[in-house]
């Protein structure tokens, strides 16, 4: 069965009226359950994932100063986010969701996160609508408590994983890739392992000529014990913020891609959600719910 992570409080950390898009965390399980791609059963909630876990990925004057609220205005503004309790508990209750997904994917093959993707969040600072690296600790749950040796992070939204790429830059069992708008936020870039900076207009097939080609590459050439899906849909044409040019039939075949080249190889896959910033909320939906349609479709 498809284990899915998801809480109402990944819809609800903050105040009314803000502008960033939170309504997709609770309208997209409705959309899945309602068309039948999942039932209630799929779904599981994560508790609060222990501090430990959290200090493998981040530092701990950082986490002390996220959870006593005490960053000062500059670390505020550069999370995009207004900080709140319940904003810092909405973490790592998503990070706890990524580490439980992965855990399942150990055992089904795929799982699913209904949130994280924080892949601009420093081991030291968050920037970017992200605070903890839900990424990098997965990761290292893998590492430290399975006792992998090889992790490939696929992360294809359109923005590039520079905090994820920085945390990892001196650990050698755990590759980033990045395929990302390369005149796109952020403004500097970090050095992945494997960047792939896109002109802006990029549509579906030299995008998916690109991906095919890498992802077969790294699947031969790392033979991965796991994989772990950024899976964010500011690829779209329609994203506010995106600047690439994806269809919803480009960014389907991009999902089918990544979770082909993990089940053909045998390699349990995470998805966890990222970016996705639409004019038209039913596109946002659209694309998010084709990735959770073609696992439930190749895996069960």
């Amino acid at each position: 069965m498809l284990k899915v992570a998801w809480s109402e409080n990944y819809a609800h950390p903050l105040p009314e009226g803000h502008r960033f898009p939170m309504a997709k965390y609770e309208l997209l399980p409705e959309q899945l359950l309602y068309e039948g791609t999942l039932v209630p059963d799929n779904f599981f909630e994560p508790g609060m994932l222990a501090q430990r876990w959290i200090l493998h990925a981040h530092d701990s004057v950082y986490l002390g100063k996220l959870q006593s609220l005490s960053l000062n205005k500059s670390e505020i503004r550069k999370t995009g986010f207004p900080l709140s309790k319940k904003l810092v508990e909405r973490e790592i209750q998503i990070a706890q969701g990524s580490v439980s997904a992965a855990e399942y994917a150990l055992q089904h093959g795929v799982a699913m996160n209904i949130a994280g993707g924080t892949h601009h969040a420093y081991a030291d600072r968050g920037e970017g609508f992200c605070l903890l690296n839900d990424i990098a600790i997965t990761a290292h749950v893998l590492l430290d408590r399975h006792g992998l040796n090889q992790i490939l992070v696929v992360d294809l939204d359109v923005h590039q994983g520079n905090g994820t790429a920085v945390i990892f830059k001196d650990e050698p069992r755990v590759y980033t890739f990045s395929m990302h708008g390369e005149s796109n936020y952020p403004l500097k870039k970090e050095k992945s392992d494997l960047d792939i900076g896109l002109p802006d207009g990029t549509g579906d097939g030299a995008y998916l000529k690109l991906l095919g080609e890498n992802l077969n590459e790294l699947m031969d050439k790392l033979e991965p014990e796991f994989l772990i899906f950024q899976s964010g849909v500011d690829v779209l044409k329609t994203d506010k913020l995106g600047r690439l040019g994806l269809t919803l039939q480009g960014c389907k075949e991009r999902d089918k891609m990544v979770l082909k080249a993990a089940k053909d190889n045998s390699v349990p896959i995470m998805c966890c959600m990222g970016g996705g910033y639409s004019e038209r909320l039913s596109d946002i939906l659209e694309a998010h719910a084709n990735t959770y349609r073609l696992a439930q479709e190749m895996y069960f």
